[in-house]
């Protein structure tokens, strides 16, 4: 089962960040984001990827391109008979990339019909600005289960400002980034049917979560994961000061 990774968006709340780079490069740790979200997936056995390109796409096909001379040891053998010859480390990802152009100005949609003719069977959709330690073998196992077109994964994020507790007026304690328990928002992580591709359009206007997934929605053909373990997007540049402060200190839930 294929994994497509939304990559195409200019990440505009991230400006700090993406003024030069698209938002799926921008690093935690030393490492981008997309790296983790993809580490995640092949952890649970999905090494095949297609990534929807868009805004500085040349950033990420480059990156993966130079990959191996960037992530292990090189002897590089200057002169006529020039050479570089990449030390393979045993931690050398055994994944299979397919980079796609999907427009600059293209809407979700649409990227993801582009990409269709790469697609055989069910596949997974996500972003390319979220992780999460949810388990990606128990969520295709509830879509194959149900039988439905698509499957959306919701999430109790953590929220943005820190949380007072209080008894009778008295401060007991602070929560910095409390988890919201009530209620669940999109987190991504989705799964579909092929049929999926029967509600897209390659219309650079053709939205996904508008459109496409309410007409699933008024269909009974979208189903919800509800995954109650943790879950982050980084949005902004707070948030990425945020995760980037969880794995300093090796507290990075989506770590495998």
């Amino acid at each position: 089962m294929k994994v497509v990774i939304l990559c195409g968006g200019m990440g505009s709340r991230l400006r700090e960040e993406t003024e030069f780079r698209p938002k799926p490069m921008v690093k935690i740790g030393t490492k981008p984001i997309l790296w983790h979200i993809m580490k995640h997936y092949a952890c649970h056995g999905f090494n095949q990827f297609v990534l929807c390109l868009g805004y500085r796409g040349e950033v990420i096909k480059e990156y993966f391109y130079h990959y191996m001379l960037h992530n292990n040891d090189v002897t590089v053998k200057l002169g006529q008979d020039r050479k570089i010859t990449v030390h393979e480390s045993s931690q050398t990802e055994d994944w299979e990339i397919t980079l796609v152009d999907t427009g600059e100005n293209t809407l979700k949609g649409a990227r993801i019909h582009k990409i269709q003719k790469y697609i055989d069977d069910d596949f997974m959709v996500t972003y390319g600005d979220g992780v999460s330690d949810i388990n990606i073998l128990d969520l295709v196992e509830f879509h194959k289960k149900h039988g439905k077109i698509g499957t959306v994964t919701g999430v109790s994020p953590r929220s943005s400002y820190g949380q007072i507790k209080h008894k009778n007026g008295k401060v007991s304690g602070f929560v910095e980034k409390p988890k919201i328990e009530e209620g669940i928002i999109n987190g991504g992580f989705f799964v579909f049917q092929k049929k999926i591709f029967d509600y897209l359009n390659s219309n650079n206007d053709c939205d996904f979560e508008i459109g496409p997934l309410e007409q699933l929605t008024k269909e009974d053909q979208l189903m919800v994961y509800h995954h109650k373990g943790d879950w982050a997007c980084m949005d902004t540049y707070r948030d990425s000061v945020f995760l980037n402060s969880l794995w300093d200190k090796g507290k990075a839930f989506w770590k495998a």
